[in-house]
């Protein structure tokens, strides 16, 4: 069921809540939707509750006007305030990406409604990438002041699906992204790229769980060196997919998803 609720802090989120049980919250990418999850919500929801929303700044989401009303802090307390609203005390989170930035900070900011953490393709401190940040920041400015937003959504997603065998999930994926304001997903970006956890990902206790795809645009090394620092936490690498994983091998991706939730 797709259903859309206001917040107390005036931002409306849609979001997708399927199944019965314990609760997953699916949390996507960057310039994206809910539609990350397509390949997982039937899957999982025949085990649990699936709650997956549009960001804000995403989807069927408040779009807010401002760049001081972007972030991922932000976003976060949109969530929190969306379990509220909704009565969870308790979930496990699945973080794509942007996605798993909103998870980071959610974890460091209210363990306590957090079961176990599954990070996917993404990072605990986007500002501090070194040149890859600054020259992804550099092009992706660039690119949508002059252009605006369909290059830079054919670029990424021929990034993501460069196969012959993937052109049905480039389209899908390009015809999805390139519905984004340019101001919403800029504020989005870069405020995304401002962000970071730091020292504190050392406090994380919750179990976790660290997708790591074969050829993601970071490394491997990166995912495991971040792994490290959590208390609790293991990496799984999926080989032969790229940044987007829940689409290109959704099949492994769920396979070790319902290990970890069933067995940690």
């Amino acid at each position: 069921m797709i259903r859309s609720l206001k917040l107390s802090n005036s931002i409306q989120l849609e979001f997708l809540d399927k199944g019965e049980g314990e609760i997953i919250l699916l949390l996507h990418g960057l310039g994206s939707t809910k539609a990350d999850w397509d390949f997982q919500v039937d899957i999982f929801s025949k085990k649990f509750r699936v709650i997956a929303p549009d960001l804000r700044g995403h989807g069927n989401s408040s779009k807010p006007e401002t760049r001081d009303e972007y972030g991922i802090p932000q976003c976060a307390e949109d969530i929190v305030l969306l379990l509220q609203k909704l009565k969870i005390v308790k979930c496990s989170i699945v973080g794509f990406s942007m996605g798993g930035a909103v998870a980071f900070e959610m974890v460091v900011k209210h363990p306590e409604l957090i079961s176990k953490l599954i990070i996917v393709n993404t990072a605990p401190d986007f500002n501090d990438l070194g040149e890859m940040g600054k020259d992804m920041i550099k092009k992706r400015t660039k690119t949508l002041r002059n252009f605006g937003i369909e290059p830079l959504a054919d670029e990424i997603a021929v990034g993501m699906f460069p196969e012959d065998s993937q052109i049905q999930l480039r389209n899908t994926f390009y015809e999805r992204t390139k519905k984004n304001s340019v101001e919403a997903y800029f504020n989005s970006f870069i405020t995304l790229m401002e962000w970071g956890i730091g020292s504190k990902i050392k406090e994380i206790s919750v179990p976790t769980l660290v997708i790591a795809s074969e050829l993601d645009y970071t490394p491997v090394s990166l995912k495991e060196a971040y792994a490290k620092k959590m208390k609790n936490s293991k990496v799984e690498v999926i080989s032969q997919s790229r940044h987007g994983v829940t689409m290109d091998q959704p099949e492994e991706f769920n396979k070790i998803i319902l290990k970890f939730l069933s067995n940690g």
